[in-house]
């Protein structure tokens, strides 16, 4: 910002058609001090931030306006409490833009709604509170007398003492709280220490997995989960097939010869096989012709078919 718009700012920007007995510059500019603030100051109203005081229920659209939050109002005011001033301020609702209005209450030292708005009640116990009772307006009047007094003197002793118990043991356990401060402060960042030294290894585990996420430490419960699941493997498949191969064998001495001779069939078919695809290849390369691998292959199937009548 400039040196000229700061000063202007500041309202100390005097302009060169200013003179000194045209007055201040609010009057030479024909506005108040406050600005937009005192638009309605002619008629006794003065716009200010107010806060709500209370929580309350919009008289509009009935919902609940917290306490704490703040409008803009119009104060002014409507009446005297002895020498005191009775303020009225008016604002509307930012939710249904419905007009509340709020009085002083100089006699009781409070707020009131006038119009517009309902106070939320909210009661609360004084033993779920932890509170004590504060004495009621007649009690206070009763003070006066003195043997009234003392009997209420009495009351407040009896409830000392029973109170006393229960402030002694909370007082004692802040003390032992705070007894040790080093020692608690000491084991407090030794946690902390091997909380963020778990958070580290279990940050490297995942990444030597190529995990984008970190991974929580194990415990017995996905051990057992573990356990219990099982897969599927060519293994239990393989044990299968040669227990319903066993099953289905014959437990004579002629079975098992016919079951030798099956299996010397089945190798001698995968020899044959096996000599076809190498003779294939040769050929591909030009290393044999196709008369002569013709001719050895009826060969080899004339020798093998005598071998399988021999046996």
């Amino acid at each position: 910002m400039s040196s000229l718009a700061a000063a202007r700012a500041d309202n100390f920007y005097y302009p060169p058609e200013w003179t000194p007995n045209q007055g201040s510059l609010n009057k030479f500019h024909g506005q108040h001090a406050l600005r937009e603030r005192a638009r309605k100051v002619d008629q006794g109203i003065l716009i200010i931030r107010f806060e709500m005081p209370f929580n309350i229920w919009c008289g509009g659209c009935n919902s609940m306006i917290a306490k704490g939050v703040r409008f803009n109002a119009e104060k002014k005011q409507v009446g005297n409490y002895y020498s005191t001033k009775i303020w009225s301020f008016t604002m509307k609702s930012a939710c249904c833009k419905h007009e509340i209005v709020i009085q002083t209450d100089p006699k009781n030292c409070e707020y009131v709604i006038i119009s517009g708005a309902q106070r939320k009640t909210e009661d609360f116990d004084i033993e779920d509170a932890e509170t004590f009772e504060l004495p009621a307006d007649e009690e206070r009047g009763k003070l006066v007398d003195p043997f009234y007094r003392l009997e209420h003197q009495e009351e407040d002793l009896q409830k000392k003492k029973e109170a006393e118990p229960v402030i002694v043991r909370l007082q004692r356990v802040s003390d032992a709280r705070h007894a040790e401060d080093y020692s608690l402060n000491k084991a407090l960042r030794a946690r902390l220490r091997n909380q963020k030294k778990r958070v580290a290894e279990e940050e490297a585990v995942s990444k030597r997995l190529g995990l984008g996420i970190r991974l929580l430490s194990s415990s017995k419960e996905d051990a057992t989960m573990a356990a219990s699941v099982k897969f599927s493997t060519n293994f239990e498949k393989n044990r299968k097939n040669k227990r319903a191969l066993i099953n289905a064998s014959s437990i004579f001495h002629g079975s098992q010869k016919s079951l030798s001779s099956d299996r010397q069939r089945l190798e001698l078919e995968s020899k044959r096989r096996k000599i076809k695809a190498v003779a294939a290849s040769s050929i591909l390369t030009g290393r044999i012709k196709p008369s002569s691998w013709s001719h050895t292959s009826s060969s080899r199937n004339k020798a093998t078919s005598m071998a399988s009548r021999r046996s």
